[in-house]
């Protein structure tokens, strides 16, 4: 059977689709927001905000994850879709910069634990194991594409409405969500085999810690956290101030990131036929390695236009697109069936903890100490993510189970992960 011939899987994966589009929208409207109240300090405030949506991240999924068996699953991701639609709705009105904080605070919250949620209720719904394998990749796909076509959806709103009205929209489109999942036949959840919560919200965790490869990949997290929080931080008063752009060119320079992410996407699928995981991944580590130090060179040489930063940020968004998007698979082809759900969760809080730690940089230094120390500071990140991928992920471990037909691959991932723990 076709995955998306399931039902309630395509309510429940369209709900999903639509409340991540929701929070990449607000996610620009926030930026330009932060500008209207702080001007030049807007980096910082975009820098908090999103620090304090890592913090959510980082302690509410993990959480989320080892209380979901024990929830009304359905009312729950009801609950949070209505709440993101209000908080969302209410960001047009504030008039104080720490009515910001506390309502992304709460949008983060909700968002941290939606995600959770939602791989929980997955294995119920899908019960053939092909299909499930599908639905994690579908997962993990809308997240990706998210990331590359929320800032061109924005650019094209912009053109013809204020940011104000992108929280309007957004908080119609969780609204929507709440909606498909009310109509989705959600079964009761299963308990655990773990009793205590947080032994299976750091189940996953411990996995990525004992397997080579998945050290690798906590590694990589960091180089991709640094080189996008030039991005998604430093963008708006680089544009509005040093380039003299409007809101409009905000999301545009935005959406030039989405584009090159877009671009190695779709060219990715025929590479891994024939390239190993670790060998995209890395090559993708040295593409944000030198994205990064582009970067510098156009604010540190004054060499910074409008044309020159948008290739740089599309060279940025190209090296993300080749660490994030063959992820899932590496982690599926790591673990055995059952212990998938706790290792993508533990990936969700464990990148989202490097972008804990490079958020207050791009902002807060941002601000403080201006473009080039911030962006040498983030690019010495990018290299040190890059160095310890390296060390943290051999060589012989990158042909892997990447390359192993789907028959074989736990048989052999538990071969490979013997004798690497063995070696490391």
């Amino acid at each position: 059977m076709s995955l998306f011939a399931i039902r309630d899987y395509r309510r429940l994966f369209g709900a999903q689709v639509i409340a991540l589009f929701g929070t990449g929208l607000t996610t620009v409207a926030l930026g330009l927001l932060a500008y209207d109240l702080a001007g030049p300090s807007a980096g910082m405030v975009l820098g908090t905000a999103l620090t304090v949506k890592m913090v959510m991240y980082v302690v509410i999924a993990p959480l989320a994850a080892a209380y979901a068996d024990r929830l009304p699953r359905r009312t729950f991701l009801v609950a949070l879709d209505v709440v993101r639609g209000a908080v969302v709705l209410a960001l047009p009105f504030v008039t104080q910069i720490w009515h910001i904080y506390v309502l992304i605070g709460l949008l983060q919250a909700a968002s941290a634990a939606f995600t959770p949620t939602f791989q929980a209720v997955i294995p119920d719904i899908v019960t053939d194991e092909s299909d499930y394998t599908r639905a994690l990749s579908a997962s993990q796909v809308a997240y990706t594409m998210e990331s590359l076509l929320s800032p061109v959806l924005a650019a094209v709103a912009l053109s013809f409405m204020s940011f104000n009205w992108l929280f309007l929209g957004t908080s119609a489109g969780f609204l929507v969500s709440a909606v498909l999942v009310l109509a989705t036949r959600i079964p009761n959840a299963r308990p655990s085999t773990h009793t205590k919560a947080w032994d299976k919200a750091a189940a996953g965790i411990r996995t990525f810690l004992g397997t080579p490869r998945l050290r690798g990949i906590m590694a990589l997290n960091l180089v991709v956290a640094a080189a996008g929080s030039i991005v998604v931080v430093n963008t708006v008063n680089y544009v509005r101030d040093e380039l003299g752009g409007s809101q409009s060119d905000v999301a545009r320079m935005l959406a030039a990131s989405g584009a090159g992410t877009l671009l190695a996407a779709l060219v990715l699928p025929r590479v891994l036929d024939r390239i190993s995981a670790r060998t995209t991944m890395m090559t993708g580590a040295g593409v944000l390695v030198g994205g990064t130090a582009a970067a510098v060179t156009l604010i540190a040489a004054g060499l910074a236009t409008g044309t020159g930063t948008a290739i740089v940020w599309a060279v940025i968004g190209i090296g993300m697109a080749l660490i994030v998007t063959p992820t899932g698979k590496v982690i599926r082809d790591s673990v055995e069936r059952d212990a998938i759900p706790a290792a993508f969760a533990a990936q969700f809080s464990l990148s989202h903890l490097a972008w804990l730690v490079t958020y207050p940089v791009a902002g807060w230094l941002g601000t403080t100490g201006g473009f080039t120390l911030t962006w040498s500071v983030l690019a010495a990140l990018a290299v040190s993510g890059t160095a310890g991928a390296l060390l943290l992920w051999p060589r012989h471990d990158g042909r892997g189970a990447a390359t192993r037909p789907a028959a074989t691959v736990h048989h052999a991932t538990r071969t490979d992960r013997s004798a690497l723990s063995k070696a490391a």
